[in-house]
């Protein structure tokens, strides 16, 4: 082989390349190297190369720093944990800017990503995960994210105004960086927030293993003899004052609130169609003349101008319907302060036990609960000290349900001279649109509220005493307000205490004329012998959305605290555009109904004074469903009509505008009227019919 490669390279020899040596012999195929290590090698040593015990460590110098290196960066017994002096690059740092810019990108790629296939829950999830991480990491950037992301996918037809910084931007960011976005809380906002890209999840089985400190005594403690004699308590709801009312505005806007100079009717944008009247419109909130016309008809109509009300009741929502952009804490403080004012100077002497509604706050609905960490905790808390501080100076609470309030959302017990208990709720903390209620939604008291509610019904159940409950957003009925978990806790909170303790509840927040019933073992048996409890939503005096003003007085045993009576006066706000021009007459207000008189025909055996308590009300329903066929709305309501075709009349305070019930509707109303919690009525009704408006 050496002779071919010389022999070519001889063929081809050029000037300037030299001939090819040949290969000399391999030496020999052994070599057995020294056994000491040749300290030759380097010049200083660490340690002693000649040692058999440890490798040599020479001392090395690097020509190039000049630069020693130490025997700890070789030293087999000083291995180094972490490398904590060379530098270890990461990218730069983005602006806020960037990251929000990635982030929509992101959600881009999301939405198109065809990994998802029709699994929009998941996408729609994962879209959140990107949006938890911009809450985190700049959250300054949070609102113009859910902006953006509004307006791409069009989940909002007015996205600015909803959710950029001076809204409820804020609010977002903050659930979204503490809500479990990859869970439960997410699916849930998903499905109520996102149009619906998450199935609506069922609601979590509740475990009550230790929620109660004894169980419900069997048998159940006598009743209390009625005493015969008669209280007179007031009930109102959802005033909605709107300061901001402009007589001769448009009444029959497009969009947002009516009687506005800012609103129109986008048929005719330059001329009005319908001039606000002066007492106010269907479209519209309260002008302050509708507020005191109805405060000064209230004691003249309930004979009550010499003696005043026992108490009153308010079941929330003072404040109007502004959008988001309009609303201040100012504002809300003024609803507050003229409300109250107006409230004690027309009423007389009784107190007034009021709840907050989900709009008697800034931002409107919302209330964080005090589990979130530091600041967050209490940054509604100026709302409920204003409010207790407002009802003390009214003289309504003693000082410590006032303190009560200031700790517990502006819900408080106080006991009455006369033994009841009156318990108020903040139900914002089981709104479907409060968001902070979708932070920890396998917890369902994540607020404490119904911690609080079943600590007080065990006291007053120690004490023999009855209890109402008062709150806003209602519990059930058609399962459309409320949220599942918390209002399924409630239920069973009203089952174990009904109805030896719990005399009656009520609520507001629909602006219509309803009632539930609160049945034992979570509804499995609907019967008279089951109900337990009743849920009474009281009729507005805002007309908004189609319906007539109305208020309602109860009359109620004073032995035993139970409703024998309840009357309900009506204003016919289609006739207030007749009232404008003239200073004469101002609206009236006339009875509409007594509800033993309405219902009590169809109930025999039960007495004149006998209360209208759970068991009346379940026979009303069985009456109800007894002619369905005869289910349509009435202009004119007398005792010739069945049942529910009263009821649906009056649900709407009889406003011309109310639609009639019929076909699958009456059924669907009366399984409404059989649901106090959310998930029995999504269990049991068919849903489109809990609204007249």
């Amino acid at each position: 082989m050496l002779s071919i490669v010389a022999a070519s390279a001889a063929a081809f020899s050029v000037p300037g390349f030299a001939e090819p040596v040949a290969v000399s012999a391999l030496g020999p195929s052994v070599f057995t190297a020294p056994g000491a290590f040749p300290t030759s090698v380097y010049k200083h040593y660490y340690n002693s190369p000649t040692a058999t015990s440890a490798q040599p460590q020479p001392v090395i110098s690097d020509p190039v720093s000049h630069r020693i290196y130490p025997f700890e960066l070789t030293n087999p017994a000083t291995l180094p944990k972490n490398n904590t002096h060379d530098p270890h690059i990461l990218p730069p740092k983005a602006s806020s800017g960037v990251l929000l810019e990635s982030a929509f990108a992101q959600v881009l790629s999301i939405a198109s990503n065809p990994t998802f296939g029709d699994n929009n829950c998941a996408r729609c999830q994962a879209a959140l995960q990107v949006g938890k991480f911009l809450a985190l990491a700049a959250p300054e950037e949070g609102p113009a994210f859910a902006v953006r992301v509004c307006e791409h996918f069009n989940f909002n037809k007015d996205c600015a105004t909803q959710f950029g910084i001076f809204q409820l931007g804020s609010v977002v960011t903050q659930v979204i960086a503490n809500a479990d976005v990859g869970g439960l809380d997410g699916q849930m906002i998903c499905s109520h927030f996102l149009s619906g890209l998450c199935p609506a999840p069922t609601a979590t089985p509740l475990n009550l293993t230790n929620w109660f400190a004894k169980p419900k005594p069997n048998p159940l403690p006598a009743a209390k003899k009625p005493s015969g004699k008669r209280m007179k308590v007031l009930h109102l709801s959802d005033m909605h004052i709107d300061p901001r009312y402009a007589n001769g505005a448009e009444a029959n806007c497009t969009s947002g609130l009516c009687c506005r100079e800012n609103n129109f009717n986008t048929q005719s944008p330059q001329k009005i169609m319908f001039p606000a009247p002066r007492f106010g419109s269907y479209l519209c909130d309260s002008p302050v003349s509708l507020i005191v016309s109805a405060l000064e008809s209230i004691p003249v109509l309930a004979g009550t101008e010499r003696t005043g009300f026992d108490f009153t009741l308010y079941t929330g929502d003072l404040v109007s319907h502004d959008s988001e952009n309009q609303l201040s804490r100012d504002y809300i403080l003024y609803t507050e302060t003229i409300m109250y004012d107006l409230l004690r100077r027309s009423l007389g002497s009784g107190p007034v036990y009021a709840a907050l509604g989900n709009h008697d706050s800034y931002n409107q609905a919302q209330d964080a609960p005090h589990a979130l960490n530091g600041q967050l905790a209490d940054q509604f808390s100026w709302n409920y000290d204003h409010v207790a501080a407002l009802w003390e100076l009214e003289g309504w609470l003693p000082h410590s349900a006032v303190e009560t309030a200031r700790a517990h959302y502006a819900a408080y017990m106080v006991r009455r001279q006369d033994g009841l208990r009156v318990i108020t709720l903040n139900t914002d903390l089981w709104y479907s649109a409060n968001f902070f209620n979708y932070i920890n939604m396998t917890n369902p008291d994540v607020s404490g509220m119904l911690r609080f509610l079943t600590d007080e019904l065990q006291a007053a159940e120690d004490a023999g005493d009855a209890v109402w409950i008062l709150g806003h957003v209602l519990s059930g009925w058609d399962g459309t307000n409320p949220l599942q978990n918390p209002t399924n806790l409630f239920y069973q909170i009203v089952d174990r205490f009904s109805p030896h303790v719990i005399k009656a509840i009520f609520f507001g927040h629909t602006h219509e004329d309803q009632v539930m019933i609160y049945y034992a073992n979570n509804a499995t048996a609907i019967s008279a012998q089951t109900a337990g409890a009743v849920g009474w939503i009281g009729p507005s005096v805002t007309p908004l959305t189609n319906l007539n003003s109305g208020f309602r007085v109860y009359e109620v045993d004073s032995g035993t605290f139970e409703i024998v009576d309840a009357h309900t006066w009506k204003s016919d706000v289609n006739a207030f555009p007749q009232l404008d021009s003239q200073l004469a007459h101002g609206p009236t207000f006339e009875y509409e109904y007594s509800t033993r008189d309405a219902y009590g025909a169809n109930i025999p055996g039960w007495g004149p004074n006998d209360p209208l308590n759970a068991t009346w009300w379940h026979l009303v329903t069985e009456a109800m469903e007894a002619d369905p066929s005869l289910v349509t709305k009435c202009t004119f309501v007398d005792r010739g009509f069945p049942p529910l075709q009263k009821f649906n009349t009056f649900q709407g305070k009889g406003s011309v505008r109310s639609p009639p019930c019929t076909g699958d509707c009456v059924a669907a109303k009366i399984c409404y009227i059989r649901s106090g919690s959310v998930p029995i009525a999504k269990q049991n009704c068919q849903t489109g019919f809990g609204s007249v408006q």
